[in-house]
């Protein structure tokens, strides 16, 4: 089965699909450094799957160049990653390079999510102009490959904002949209916490399937939370700020990086544990933050700071400004994309580094494995890694949505939602809310035959 992957960032949501055994045709991102981490990655399966993995090893530990590392890959396999923004202005240019890269052959999926600044609740309270933000609208140019390729199913990934965004106006326009072109669609909440990430991120998952083919939306299984964040920590050598290290410690790996495949198997080289500089000030602030965790399991907030370390009039607005990753909890802070501007929301939890993560850290936080590069800046890798998706996440509902495909899928099984009162507010829809009825948040649509239970309209808290 293949896929496309739109706004495909630096490839997590494809990571998942890659390792379900889908084959991509196309994955279009606009940013080069993302690109760029995405041939690299359609280079490391393709070595791998050819016994050409010393070469991969090579150029991480700096022996061979980009261009050396590509030329042992498939020309078309590197042509298959296209450097373009997603706009009606390149729709055609795109349109031509998939169809010719997909020959005869018909799309079974497409996947991705566009940018998700522009429906954040964070993004729309920071930028006054966010309402007219042309990133509101990229899901008409997601649409336009609905249309144009017809797959049998879609996935959509983004943030729970998009319930609100513009008093859930956009969001009814998606079900419009893909209800002209022939899908049916339905939509969840899912934490990727429950699913292996050692990281609370909460997203929403839209998935969409061909009117009257019997498909709908799977059933994810989840992971039971058995580990702690320092099990992602404890095989990396301490390095201090504006440091970095290329060998991993002398012990044996945690069961969490060797079940959930982050250190994979005879995998030895270690790559971008590399952390970033930081001024002496920071440097005592984290090490505050980190004390008053480590003795009391609390907080520091910005203006209990002695006050020579205080550099910001606004003390309300930087209250949560620093934050440790705990290593003694089962969950972490969302890693999100702001870590590439500064490190104070994701302190190392040992003072004695006296820094924020490095970028293994942080891409081993957001499940991505030792084997996968960034490709760029250290600050970019780190806007990579955190905007994009977990990729065990990924890999869960890559699973469930081919079962789907291949006609052994599992439906998901709605339990009563917890209601989003501001979406309910908002709401054209009536608000129904008897005794032992669910409270649908949008005008119900029409189920397949085979789904007669399920109600997709209806926003599940968890399946």
């Amino acid at each position: 089965m293949n896929y496309i992957d739109l706004f495909a960032g630096a490839g997590g949501l494809s990571e998942g699909f890659l390792r379900a055994g889908f084959t991509p045709v196309a994955h279009v991102e606009m940013d080069a450094d993302a690109c760029k981490t995405l041939k690299t990655r359609l280079a490391y399966y393709h070595l791998r799957d050819n016994k050409g993995i010393s070469h991969y090893k090579d150029y991480l530990r700096g022996k061979i160049s980009s261009e050396k590392l590509y030329s042992f890959v498939p020309p078309e396999q590197m042509d298959s990653v296209l450097n373009l923004p997603i706009s009606a202005e390149t729709q055609d240019e795109i349109f031509g390079r998939i169809d010719k890269l997909l020959g005869e052959e018909k799309v079974d999926l497409i996947i991705g999510g566009p940018p998700c600044q522009a429906y954040s609740v964070a993004g729309r309270a920071r930028k006054k102009g966010m309402k007219t933000d042309p990133r509101n609208f990229l899901y008409v140019q997601y649409a336009q490959y609905l249309r144009k390729y017809e797959p049998r199913m879609f996935v959509f990934e983004n943030v729970l904002g998009l319930l609100s965004a513009k008093n859930g106006e956009h969001l009814r326009n998606i079900r419009r949209i893909v209800d002209k072109y022939g899908y049916e669609m339905s939509i969840r909440k899912f934490n990727a916490g429950d699913y292996g990430v050692l990281q609370s991120r909460e997203r929403l998952i839209i998935i969409g399937w061909r009117k009257n083919t019997g498909l709908g939306y799977p059933s994810l299984n989840t992971k039971p939370k058995a580990y702690k964040v320092d099990n992602l920590l404890s095989d990396l050598p301490a390095i201090q700020p504006g440091g970095s290290s290329s060998e991993y410690k002398t012990v044996a790996p945690t069961n969490y990086l060797r079940d959930m495949n982050i250190r994979p198997v005879h995998w030895d080289v270690l790559s971008q544990h590399l952390a970033r500089p930081h001024l002496e000030s920071d440097i005592r602030i984290y090490r505050l933050v980190i004390d008053l965790w480590e003795k009391e399991q609390k907080r520091l907030r910005y203006e209990d700071l002695p006050p020579e370390l205080q550099t910001h009039k606004n003390k309300k607005g930087f209250k949560d400004r620093f934050k440790v990753v705990a290593k003694d909890l089962s969950l972490s802070q969302t890693v999100v994309a702001h870590i590439h501007k500064d490190g104070h929301y994701y302190i190392h939890p040992y003072a004695e580094q006296g820094r924020s993560l490095s970028v293994r850290e942080a891409a081993r936080l957001q499940s991505f494995p030792d084997d996968y590069y960034f490709e760029g800046s250290r600050t970019a890798a780190f806007k990579q890694i955190g905007n994009a998706v977990p990729p065990l996440l990924a890999e869960e509902i890559a699973r469930r949505v081919k079962n789907m495909l291949e006609g052994n899928g599992v439906f998901c099984k709605l339990q009563p939602p917890k209601e989003k009162s501001a979406a309910v507010r908002k709401t054209p829809a009536k608000k129904v809310n008897k005794p032992g009825k669910q409270t649908e948040l949008f005008k119900p649509e029409r189920a397949s035959k085979r789904q007669t239970t399920i109600q997709p309209q209806v926003l599940a808290a968890s399946v």
